[in-house]
């Protein structure tokens, strides 16, 4: 008796197998629980990333065909109307002024411009070339930004510039966020990111990624 019943009570207690089972299922909750994590991450930038490609994609559509917003009907691109003429003929402060005013209404500046949204608006939405949109788009909020000139408290006239933050304005948020994009592949998920990568062309060039 002496000799079997150490081993009837460990046959009956079955604490240490309970403790195996956790130290095995643990883990692979945790997993589960990270991986549902990056998932919901992946989701949360690619919402942000459809988004803002919706922001340049409207810029582009309203100041081509004057759907009456930001461009009145009749005088989008499509008639005649110059899709530069209005901001930057109306630039009053900044360094830059006079050559803002020069670039006004420039056919070059127009189609610059206009490709520029349209290729930001495209990329974004469909989740590629970002590396290449977020620094196509940081140059382009970094000249808006210039435009504006928001550390100005006076206009060149003496009036009030009304600006509202004399540095982080939303062309600098818009530019962090394309690059913060661009860094985590925000393509990938509700995008054609990872399809993108496969092209030959993509993967011998990163900064088309």
């Amino acid at each position: 008796m002496a000799v079997h019943q150490p081993t009837h009570r460990s046959s009956g207690f079955h604490l240490p197998s309970f403790r195996r089972h956790r130290a095995v299922s643990v883990p692979g909750a945790a997993g589960s629980v990270e991986a549902g994590t990056l998932a919901a991450r992946a989701y949360v930038f690619a919402s942000a990333r459809v988004l803002m490609g919706f922001v340049f994609l409207w810029a582009f559509l309203d100041k081509t065909f004057g759907f009456g917003y930001a461009t009145r009907s009749g005088g989008g691109w499509i008639d005649g109307g110059s899709p530069t003429e209005g901001f930057l003929g109306h630039v009053a402060v900044g360094p830059m002024e006079s050559t803002f005013r020069s670039w006004a209404g420039a056919g070059w500046a127009d189609w610059l411009f206009m490709l520029g949204l349209l290729g930001l608006g495209l990329a974004l939405t469909a989740g590629v070339a970002l590396r290449l949109a977020a620094f196509a788009g940081t140059v382009m909020m970094a000249l808006m930004w210039v435009a504006e000139w928001p550390p100005a408290k006076h206009l060149s006239d003496g009036s009030a510039s009304m600006s509202t933050n004399p540095f982080a304005d939303y062309h600098l948020v818009y530019a962090v966020v394309l690059i913060v994009l661009a860094v985590v592949s925000a393509g990938d998920a509700l995008g054609l990111g990872r399809l993108w990568a496969r092209f030959p062309i993509v993967r011998d060039h990163g900064w088309l990624r």
